[in-house]
């Protein structure tokens, strides 16, 4: 087993400054993300939420693997993660477990979140399964918590009913700003993200995009059918970005 130190994530001092932003370091273990089925922004965001706090961890994280857990009716929407279209960084060591029923995808990612040698775990689970109801959210969160292994829960088609995810997004797709030098290039992938549910944030929405594998907030706010983010941005975040679409690396 690893012998990574746990750590844990602790409260802000003043709940006032607990914008959340890219970049940050303690990040929660247990995530929820809620998109459309016949879109990949839940996938495509949870992937770089991932990428995010890998990348913010630092340490050893590059070599250790990244379990993706999906059920049947998860692929049978969104299709499976595309090898070659993820971060370089991460295509040698994905392991993908495709679950026949809800309760065998739940089971695969708390046996995930329970060993100490994976960097980190996305899950995909479509609906409202009884199976997975509080009690399992719980079980989730505390296993996460209890052996240092971050959880990002992305949940298809589905209400947001009761959960002890520590953190809770809503996520959709918007319309990419358009790429610097040739501008019939697909642009970087962007959502529209609002956090609902924080233990140690204060909700907010955001334009999120890929910045080259880097999560970013994005500064372009003018696109009509993607309303502009209600969140401030104090910590001078906000730029312009360039890159390739993230919604080119995951399958629709």
């Amino acid at each position: 087993m690893s012998s990574r130190p746990f750590v844990a994530c602790a409260a802000p001092a003043r709940l006032a400054d607990a914008r959340w932003r890219p970049g940050l370091i303690a990040q929660p273990f247990h995530s929820e993300i809620f998109a459309p089925a016949h879109e990949a922004s839940g996938a495509g965001l949870a992937l770089a939420l991932a990428c995010d706090a890998l990348a913010a961890a630092g340490g050893d994280d590059e070599t250790r693997q990244v379990l993706w857990v999906q059920d049947r009716a998860a692929i049978r929407l969104g299709g499976r993660p595309f090898l070659h279209g993820l971060p370089p960084d991460l295509r040698h060591r994905l392991i993908h477990v495709a679950a026949r029923t809800p309760a065998d995808a739940l089971f695969a990612l708390e046996e995930g979140v329970r060993c100490r040698d994976l960097a980190g775990v996305i899950g995909e689970i479509a609906g409202n399964p009884r199976a997975l109801d509080f009690t399992a959210s719980r079980r989730l969160s505390l296993t996460a918590e209890r052996h240092g292994v971050q959880l990002w829960l992305v949940r298809l088609d589905a209400a947001a009913d009761l959960s002890s995810a520590r953190m809770r997004w809503q996520v959709r797709a918007a319309p990419s700003a358009a790429p610097r030098w040739n501008p019939a290039a697909p642009g970087p992938a962007t959502w529209h993200a609002r956090l609902f549910r924080a233990r140690a944030h204060l909700p907010g929405e955001w334009m999120l995009c890929d910045d080259d594998g880097t999560l970013r907030l994005q500064s372009d706010r003018t696109a009509s059918d993607a309303p502009a983010a209600t969140a401030p941005d104090p910590f001078g975040m906000a730029r312009a970005t360039v890159g390739r679409s993230l919604a080119a690396r995951l399958p629709a």
